[in-house]
């Protein structure tokens, strides 16, 4: 039995000398060097907080003049030519303006000056408008065009697009 112990204890300083020499493996403790061991458990991760901002607003406002504040990444603006099923925009300061709208349910909010009308998509649409002190909602048809803005009020007068929704 003193030869057994003897081959254990001399197997267990040889395991040990040979991991003292392994690079990273050196013991966690006062004064210990680079590539120490030591524990991440009190080390707390940062917090991912989403504050819904449209993300490259700022280079969209500088580039084609839309403000795009915050949604819930369900309605993004869109390339026109990119296909069928968007949602579109017309104002008599720009070109048509295109979204894409994908999941059950949407929201974004915006500022597009003299938007005056609205085709629809596959999903039910509401657009909320602005004019002067004065806030309207239109609900906007599925695949047709909706009269909003100026070209449904009696006094023409320029409303700004402020919000979409939209949902299945």
């Amino acid at each position: 039995m003193g030869t057994t112990l003897a081959a254990v204890t001399a197997g267990a300083l040889a395991w040990f000398g040979v991991a003292s020499a392994v690079p990273g493996a050196q013991a966690a403790g006062p004064g210990a060097g680079p590539g120490t061991v030591a524990s991440v458990a009190d080390e707390a991760p940062g917090y991912a907080v989403e504050d819904f901002s449209y993300p490259g607003a700022d280079k969209i406002l500088a580039e084609r003049n839309i403000l795009l504040k915050r949604g819930d990444g369900h309605i993004t603006l869109a390339d026109c030519a990119s296909g069928t099923g968007l949602l579109e925009i017309w104002a008599r300061s720009k070109e048509k303006i295109c979204f894409q709208v994908v999941g059950n349910s949407g929201w974004l909010t915006l500022e597009i000056p003299s938007v005056y009308a609205v085709r629809g998509n596959d999903y039910k649409t509401e657009v909320d408008m602005t004019v002067d002190a004065e806030k309207k909602t239109f609900d906007v048809d599925k695949n047709a065009w909706t009269p909003v803005g100026e070209s449904a009020d009696d006094q023409g007068r320029a409303y700004m697009l402020v919000e979409i929704r939209s949902s299945k």
